[in-house]
């Protein structure tokens, strides 16, 4: 939510009939307009407010072409004199690879990036890139600070570093000056091609780290809770969806379009023999919160799943398209509705539809949940959890195996035996078992649960 507050009585009154019959959308998302009981806008001293001010400028710096606007309303109240063209950045929540390249698209919105140096410290992954002019430090970091680089993950903190220049050695993936191509790569690192070298200082490219990957691709979207919203403006973080077409099918290029905020997905190609509600539910639950299941009355291979939110619905469709479920590829893109729609009483459904919305299953409706640090891709090897003391190896084995799986391997965690891993024969043997056994009665007042895991045994 937000307020807005208009140079005019009128000019709110004007909007608020204007946009009653006809409700706007931002990015794909429906917002609803109303009248507020204040009467005028307080900004001192709120850090969020001088962020959003912040933000506001570097968007009309970034229209105009110059970034240098002394005086905009800043936490500190003015851009610092002497303060550093030097930025700090730690990557928190690092669910995706993050890489030198991503960095400069992301950042170089902002203006000039000299230089980039990445490492690892205290089990963080960092960065200090410097500017071309401490202005652009600034906005950048009023901006970007405590956004999503990827959807629900990659989170940036971002301070000003004590250093006022960066020395560069060498231009590989760790460390890039821009301003010298000539630089070694050192390390024996693999030279940089000179038309990548030169797409390096192009707008509008990156580099997917996930380009042919046989796995999932993670979509660039600054993440809609975190609060600022400048996606909309050209040249202003841009809309960077980053799809890879060896997965999904399709090239989302830089700048056509932003991360829709529908939070429906069409499913199609299921097998319509096999396929429940309850199991799309399961299923789509791992990588959030399934409110409602329909599956199309007159093309059963078909289905709509709707999450909590925008940012789950793209992660669950990066993570499940183009894997295999009861013999058959599924393949998840965004719906044109936005949400799903209850049977009306006396239409006939036969159980196709389904509301999940207060299901006690839901992984995510605890703010901060481990859960959310826990999302993995799909793999042939389970996470197990919640097993009762008096449940034995053989009896889990026995319970996967009934379940049509074959098992590799499985062990229990050293140090807490509520907790095992089970490898399994292929993937799609994985996401069948996952739907057939999560919250399975173990007995003694315990339900199994299950999840991908990043590690194998």
């Amino acid at each position: 939510m937000a307020f807005l507050e208009m140079a005019s009585e009128e000019a709110a009154v004007t909007m608020v009939n204007y946009y009653t019959p006809v409700t706007p959308h931002l990015r794909s998302q429906p917002v609803f307009i109303q009248y507020s009981n204040h009467r005028e806008l307080k900004t001192d001293n709120l850090p969020n407010q001088a962020r959003a001010q912040a933000a506001l400028q570097a968007v009309s710096a970034v229209q105009s072409g110059s970034l240098a606007l002394p005086g905009a309303p800043t936490n500190e109240g003015t851009v610092i004199p002497g303060q550093s063209p030097v930025l700090r950045i730690i990557i928190e929540n690092l669910f995706y690879p993050v890489t030198l390249e991503v960095l400069h698209q992301i950042f170089s919105k902002f203006g000039t990036v000299l230089k980039i140096i990445t490492f690892t410290k205290n089990n963080q992954f960092q960065a200090l890139l410097q500017y071309a002019d401490p202005v652009n430090a600034h906005y950048a970091k009023m901006a970007l600070d405590g956004q999503n680089i990827y959807n629900a993950c990659c989170t940036l903190r971002i301070d000003f570093s004590k250093l006022t220049s960066l020395n560069v050695k060498y231009n590989n993936d760790k460390s890039r000056d821009f301003t010298r191509l000539d630089l070694p790569t050192g390390d024996g690192q693999p030279s940089l091609e000179p038309p990548m070298a030169a797409a390096f200082g192009a707008p509008g490219i990156i580099s997917s780290p996930y380009a042919g990957a046989a796995g999932f691709a993670p979509a660039i979207g600054f993440h809609q809770a975190t609060g600022i919203s400048v996606p909309a403006v050209p040249g202003a973080l841009g809309p960077l969806t980053i799809t890879s077409s060896a997965v999904t099918g399709r090239m989302a290029i830089p700048g056509t379009s932003g991360v829709p905020g529908n939070s429906v997905l069409l499913v199609t190609n299921l097998n319509p023999d096999l396929i429940t509600p309850h199991g799309l539910f399961i299923l789509f639950g791992v990588y959030g919160d399934v409110h409602r299941v329909k599956i199309m009355f007159n093309k059963k291979e078909n289905a709509l799943v709707q999450m909590a939110d925008a940012s789950q619905a793209q992660l669950a469709m990066n993570h499940l398209s183009g894997q295999r479920l009861y013999g058959k590829v599924l393949r998840a893109t965004l719906s044109k509705h936005q949400a799903v729609q209850l049977p009306r009483e006396g239409q006939e459904d036969q159980g196709l539809t389904k509301d999940f919305s207060n299901s006690p299953l839901h992984r995510f409706k605890k703010p901060g949940s481990k859960n959310f640090q826990n999302i993995f891709p799909p793999s042939a090897t389970l996470h197990l959890s919640n097993i009762p003391p008096s449940v034995t190896v053989d009896d889990l084995k026995n319970l996967f195996t009934e379940a049509g799986c074959s098992v590799k391997a499985f062990k229990f965690f050293q140090k807490d035996r509520k907790m095992a891993l089970i490898q399994l024969g292929s993937v799609e043997e994985a996401i069948q078992a996952l739907i057939e056994l999560h919250n399975h009665d173990l007995g003694e007042n315990h339900h199994l649960r299950v999840s991908f895991s990043k590690s194998t045994i």
